[in-house]
């Protein structure tokens, strides 16, 4: 890589009049990854900053939530490598078990055909094909995007590296005890086939009954209420409250289960609520969690009643019937025996859906791989607890909490052909091994490997050391690991944050997988609702690219990025980024045009002026407030920093103020030039981690260097004036409140005004001439007239009018004005003065009369000092 201190003469210092992203991004972007910018070395002395990329779906496209997220890493990347750290942003991708596997079932059910007809072996080819051909999308993208990501290092959850992660720590855990099979209630999807986690499924509100049945007869009858009327077949007992009386008499009986030629017992159980309905409950063991536990705590049967497609089994005449469908028929036939005690529809209950397919879930006993989470779960919290970890934002750590400390054992089989096979093998008379990466697998006649295969995210819990080269003790492992900070929506602290530090301090002698976790929020359009893709809301960020250039997108994103907080965005944002783009570009091109420079040594203050004093001043504050907030991940706020310090300080103040210094020439204009040079220089590179490709391209054309990515990150200098910052401000003030009566008056822009400035005595005298040009006033000629006197920051300014406005026809115009103000005034005070309507009036419509009232006052007072400053006609 070349030293970036290497000059290299600009042969055309020269900028297009125009800047167009779509001619600079591609080339710019292939060049810093020609040139090796992004590749870390291991072998390198410089200190390690470490980001691995939370592993996109190798069935995924590039969403504004990776965008979002992208952005925020790639600056910070960025950033620490213009600070002289060996930075690697590592990427990759995940295998996605589920969501991959149903791309490619439904490629062949296109072709009429089924997995099964391919088998196992043929249908995971086929998979890992549809992956080469599909897969990766979002990896193009990524590029679009600006990513400067280590492509050296690219990793996929199911590479052989990752595999031989995977089968080691299933091994270790397996031998410490930690894996375990047991059957127990799962989480069922009927569509995927497959066991899914308690985080994979989502709750909705859905629309169906409440049916209350009798069971039993005569004086031994209990009335049950449920949902879920088809799960009575199963149903192994009728749990009552022990301190219930009204039950008493019946507690270790056993009565009779309609529809069916069996009796339960009925069982005191101190999980039901008496209060709760009629005080009892149906116990169906085989279908539900909760019953499950009262089954193991009263010894009751499980009895499974429906396949695995939710197809009822019990023998009757239900048998065959889909789960919806026997709901319904069920009850028509519980009606006709007198046995429907009450029907509530629609009841309005919260039910589990598959976030994959969103099939409704069905609780099912089946045997399945669990996790042993209580040790690894205690070492995940204790290590944000003693602060080896910090989460950021702070007031995060409850939600990481809650879940850690009441984590349920992880149930990590599914029963699909795409993924980690499970590697354990089952021998002919029932024995059980597990295999290490280095072991054979037992062979002879009856040993058959685990058919399951494990859940997406036990692999991509291994994420942040894996993929550098454990279980080896590889340089990189050695080198980047732990990571520094994991950036990632704090929509998946369950599903993925807290696995990768269960797995990290458990694999790594309890050294966290990263220090810092920072928690983003979501996306949202400008209006603040979810996006997705089944709503019109929903952005495809290339199209922005395309159309506004990907540092608008980028900066629009940072700008948003309150840590933990959801960030809307609209168009209207993404098109104002694209015009601060235009206005460094088109600030820049003014500024080579008038010399602006980098060569040789900035000037001594004392050969300045105040003006440039000022802005050095304020640029060593910029440094120090970017570098604050980038350590406390206050994107937000820094990027408005630099907004505001670019736009309005650099571009709208520093370089308009110099004009007339650049436009007398001599000595003092080519000291403006280097100090112009140098605040562009240094704002360019403040800019360059979240605006990447316009700021390459200027900050090159400026220095005639190399590359801003391999630039040293500006440091504060410690240089501040305190005075020369004052005196700017009065200048600022003077120009600002002119300007405000000027447009009062309806005085165009670019109109001349003749104007004695009576300056003497304070420090406004030596900006004269700037004023005057920021503000077209012309000099006092002969027959000046004072129409108008400002006094403002210690000086005055006296303005002729005469000529320039229509006296009296202003006055008529702020007369009215005037008079629709005060009528606004008394008819919100006449409002807010009666008692009757304060009382019945919402909170919010009489905060919005105040508000009218409050901004009445102000458009009264504003139109008297219009009318004060006029002169008379």
């Amino acid at each position: 890589m070349t030293e970036n201190t290497q000059q290299q003469p600009a042969s055309n210092p020269e900028l297009p009049t125009q800047y167009a992203p779509a001619q600079v991004e591609g080339k710019l972007y292939e060049r810093w990854v020609e040139r090796g910018y992004f590749s870390a070395d291991p072998k390198s002395e410089k200190p390690p900053y470490t980001i691995v990329i939370p592993p996109p779906n190798v069935t995924g496209s590039l969403h504004l939530g990776h965008a979002f997220q992208h952005t925020l890493m790639d600056a910070l990347t960025r950033r620490k490598r213009m600070q002289g750290y060996e930075a690697l942003w590592l990427p990759g991708m995940d295998h996605a078990g589920i969501a991959t596997q149903n791309k490619v079932e439904q490629q062949l059910a296109e072709e009429g055909k089924s997995r099964h007809d391919l088998g196992r072996e043929e249908f995971v080819e086929r998979v890992w094909q549809w992956k080469e051909e599909y897969g990766g999308k979002i990896l193009g993208q990524m590029r679009r995007l600006g990513d400067g990501v280590d492509w050296s290092r690219e990793r996929f959850t199911m590479d052989e590296g990752l595999s031989r992660a995977v089968q080691t720590i299933f091994k270790k855990l397996y031998d410490d005890e930690l894996i375990y099979r047991a059957e127990r209630i799962i989480n069922w999807c009927p569509r995927c086939l497959t066991a899914i986690s308690d985080i994979e499924v989502d709750y909705q509100d859905d629309n169906g009954e409440l049916v209350s049945i009798k069971y039993g007869e005569g004086d031994e009858t209990v009335v049950v209420a449920t949902t879920r009327v088809e799960t009575m077949l199963g149903d192994t007992a009728v749990a009552v409250h022990p301190d219930d009386e009204r039950y008493a008499h019946l507690i270790g009986k056993r009565i009779k289960l309609p529809l069916t030629d069996r009796t339960i017992p009925v069982v005191a159980d101190t999980h039901v609520d008496p209060e709760f309905g009629t005080g009892a409950v149906k116990v169906t063991p085989a279908h539900d969690p909760n019953d499950f536990a009262i089954g193991q705590r009263h010894g009751l049967e499980s009895m499974t009643i429906m396949d695995e497609h939710a197809v009822i089994t019990a023998h009757g005449p239900f048998q065959g019937l889909d789960r919806f469908e026997a709901r319904s028929t069920i009850v028509e036939a519980l009606r006709q025996q007198g046995r429907i005690v009450a029907e509530k529809r629609p009841y309005v209950h919260s039910v589990g859906h598959c976030s994959r397919c969103k099939t409704t879930i069905e609780p099912r006993l089946s045997l399945q791989w669990w996790v042993k989470v209580g040790p690894l779960a205690q070492a995940a919290g204790d290590a944000v607890r003693d602060g080896r970890v910090k989460i950021h934002p702070a007031d995060m750590s409850k939600r990481y909490f809650d879940w850690v400390d009441n984590m349920h054992d992880w149930c990590i089989s599914r029963q699909l052909w795409w993924g980690h096979r499970i590697p354990v093998w089952y021998g002919p008379n029932g024995e059980v091994v597990c295999v290490g990466p280095d072991e054979q697998p037992p062979t002879g006649e009856g040993w058959t490997q685990d058919s399951d295969v494990l859940d997406t995210w036990f692999s991509s819990g291994l994420w942040p050391f894996s993929t550098l080269g454990w279980p080896e003790k590889t340089p990189d492992l050695e080198k980047f690991y732990p990571t520094d900070v994991l950036l990632t929506g704090h929509d998946i602290i369950f599903f993925w944050v807290a696995r990768m530090m269960m797995f990290g301090l458990y694999a790594m002698e309890g050294e966290a997988p990263f220090h810092t976790i920072a928690l983003t929020g979501l996306v949202r359009d400008e209006f603040g609702k979810k996006m997705s893709k089944s709503n019109p809301n929903s952005v495809d960020p290339l199209d922005w690219m395309d159309a506004y250039g990907s540092d608008a997108v980028r900066f629009t994103l940072a700008r948003g990025a309150n840590p933990g907080a959801d960030v809307p965005i609209g168009e209207d944002w993404v098109q104002a980024s694209r015009n601060f783009a235009n206005k460094i570009w088109n600030a820049t091109r003014f500024a080579l045009m008038n010399g602006a420079t980098v060569e040789g040594e900035l000037p001594d203050p004392a050969q300045m002026s105040a003006t440039d004093r000022w802005i050095l001043s304020r640029l060593n504050t910029v440094v120090a407030e970017v570098d604050a907030y980038y350590d406390d991940y206050q994107f937000a706020k820094l990027s408005d920093s630099l907004y505001h310090f670019a736009w309005d300080e650099v571009f709208d103040w520093y370089v308009e103020l110099s004009k007339t210094t650049y436009f007398a020439g001599g000595e003092a204009a080519k000291v403006s030039a280097r100090v112009l040079g140098e605040v562009l220089d240094v704002t360019l590179r403040l800019l360059h981690p979240i605006v990447p490709f316009v700021t390459e391209t200027l900050w090159t054309t400026l220095t005639g260097k190399e590359s801003v990515v391999i630039a040293d990150w500006p440091a504060d200098s410690g240089f501040r004036d305190e005075a020369a910052e004052r005196e700017i401000e009065l200048v600022q003030r003077v120009v600002t409140e002119v300007r405000r009566f000027r447009s009062d008056q309806g005085l165009q822009p670019a109109q001349k005004v003749p104007a004695r400035l009576t300056l003497d005595g304070t420090a406004l005298a030596p900006h004269e001439a700037a004023i005057r040009q920021l503000l077209r006033l012309q000099p006092e000629g002969e027959g000046f007239s004072a129409t108008a006197t400002l006094p403002v920051a210690g000086a005055t300014v006296a303005l002729d009018l005469s000529g320039t406005i229509d006296v009296g026809a202003e006055r008529k115009r702020l007369a009215k004005d005037l008079a629709a103000a005060e009528k606004e005034k008394s008819q919100a005070h006449a409002k807010l003065g009666n008692e009757a309507f304060l009382a019945k009036a919402p909170d919010n419509v009489v905060e919005k009369i105040r508000t009218r009232l409050a901004n009445a006052e102000a458009d009264i007072e504003r139109i008297m000092a219009q009318l004060d400053r006029l002169p008379q006609a």
